[in-house]
């Protein structure tokens, strides 16, 4: 049977699933007729199916086909949700499973407890003896992840109140983090990723070519995700704050995740599979909500649309930057970067944009890079060259090339002014 897209109840407190895929949603939205049923109970409540029902959100279908199976309790729901990611798809990680285990044995009567344990090795398809091991550790463990999470959040930008309704604990415990305390209090295993990696090859000149693109999520507009890593590398240290308004596909979260910067990430439209990670903002409208923290923010990355190359790619809005004119989409970029630079001390702007032509009106060459300069008045730190591959372009755009002996764009630019 079939049922409306958004009649699907999803309870975050009754799926076991902690860790997602954007890539999984984004490869089950190329193929949804092939996607079998998601599961759900009488109430409609998802037992199983997170990734398949993010994807038909994704395509905007406004139905979905389920399969219904009755549940008698919360508890009885949490159990199947665990049998069912524990065995097939996209499966649960062991921290998924460990930290499901515990919370179902917390939830059980004492009396009840002596069969548990084999009940639980059975649903979540591991051993009792790992099962046993988890279960050992369950308040040093159970500490210990709050305090990745309380870290993670911490990361994220959010504040003390944010992090204290997200974890269910006090201000007085988020207090010993980060800018709320001691530093030397940060997990320990979030400590070797303070720097960059031994893969990460330091950039030493301006021009960045990269053949082969980065594995990850994908979506219209995204960029290298390596053009960043090097912005990072050059321009901030562990624990600064990086800004991203055109966050697209989050890529930037697991990047500073990865670095350990802090990170304040938004989006006109974010997004569905990331949408809990990416805050709602439209940049055109206002500035993030930074209170506070303006003095540890030190680059703000803009991926903004390229006008005309994007337009209509994200909406038919006139607001949107892609449907402006181009007096207006220049205008208004420049007031992005403006105001951040009245925001920021000691600290840089990187914009990344490439040239309009082939969808320019009459195939013009509209050089938004020269644009920015004149109206930005800022200290140029570099410029750095960040080329397309010529196999971006069509056959057709290479016949017209001929036909009217001109050149196509690969040029691209990242500009950094430096506040």
């Amino acid at each position: 049977m079939r049922i409306a897209l958004d009649k699907v109840v999803f309870r975050n407190d009754l799926y076991p699933r902690i860790e997602t895929s954007a890539t999984t949603v984004q490869k089950y939205a190329e193929d949804l007729d092939v996607l079998p049923p998601i599961e759900v109970n009488q109430k409609n409540e998802l037992i199983d199916g997170w990734h398949r029902w993010t994807a038909h959100k994704k395509a905007k279908t406004p139905d979905i086909a389920v399969t219904v199976t009755k549940t008698a309790s919360d508890a009885e729901l949490l159990e199947l949700a665990i049998e069912r990611n524990a065995t097939h798809g996209l499966q649960l990680s062991q921290d998924d499973k460990r930290d499901m285990a515990r919370k179902i044995y917390a939830a059980t009567p004492n009396k009840e407890r002596d069969g548990k344990k084999k009940h639980l090795a059975k649903i979540l398809s591991v051993s009792e003896r790992t099962v046993r091991d988890w279960l050992s550790r369950m308040d040093k463990d159970a500490k210990e992840a709050c305090d990745r999470r309380i870290f993670d959040l911490w990361l994220a930008c959010c504040t003390q109140d944010e992090i204290a309704a997200e974890c269910g604990c006090t201000r007085d415990e988020v207090r010993g983090f980060g800018d709320f305390g001691d530093i030397a209090k940060f997990p320990k295993t979030h400590q070797a990723a303070a720097e960059h990696a031994t893969d990460f090859e330091p950039p030493l000149y301006n021009i960045w070519k990269q053949q082969t693109k980065t594995a990850g999520s994908t979506h219209f507009g995204n960029s290298e995700i390596r053009l960043l890593d090097n912005l990072i590398y050059l321009y901030t240290s562990p624990f600064d704050i990086v800004v991203d308004p055109f966050a697209g596909g989050g890529s930037t979260i697991d990047l500073c995740r990865k670095r350990l910067r802090r990170y304040y990430v938004s989006d006109r439209l974010p997004i569905v599979e990331r949408e809990k990670e990416i805050r709602k903002l439209d940049i055109t409208e206002g500035l993030p909500e930074l209170k506070g923290r303006w003095g540890d923010v030190r680059l703000v990355y803009l991926d903004p649309p390229y006008w005309k190359q994007s337009e209509g790619q994200y909406s038919k809005d006139k607001t949107d930057l892609a449907n402006m004119a181009l007096d207006e989409f220049t205008k208004t970029l420049a007031g992005v970067i403006n105001g951040f630079a009245r925001k920021l001390t000691n600290a840089y702007v990187a914009l990344i944009i490439q040239p309009t032509q082939w969808k320019a009106p009459d195939r013009e060459f509209t050089d938004h890079v020269g644009d920015m300069l004149r109206a930005v008045k800022l200290p140029v730190d570099m410029r750095f060259s960040v080329p397309y591959e010529s196999q971006q372009c069509t056959a057709q755009m290479v016949e017209w090339a001929k036909d009217n002996k001109r050149c196509l764009v690969l040029t691209r630019e990242i500009v950094v002014w430096k506040v």
